[in-house]
């Protein structure tokens, strides 16, 4: 399977959607479903 982005995920980039989500900037996003996955 190919890995668009050449590296594997860290913990620091789960951890930043997560911190993302729990914002008030993301008081706009409902109902949606977020992949972390690199673009895959």
């Amino acid at each position: 399977m190919p890995i668009p982005l050449n590296r594997w995920g860290s913990p620091e980039d789960i951890g930043a959607a997560v911190v993302f989500m729990a914002s008030n900037a993301s008081s706009w996003v409902t109902g949606q479903c977020l992949f972390v996955d690199g673009g895959t």
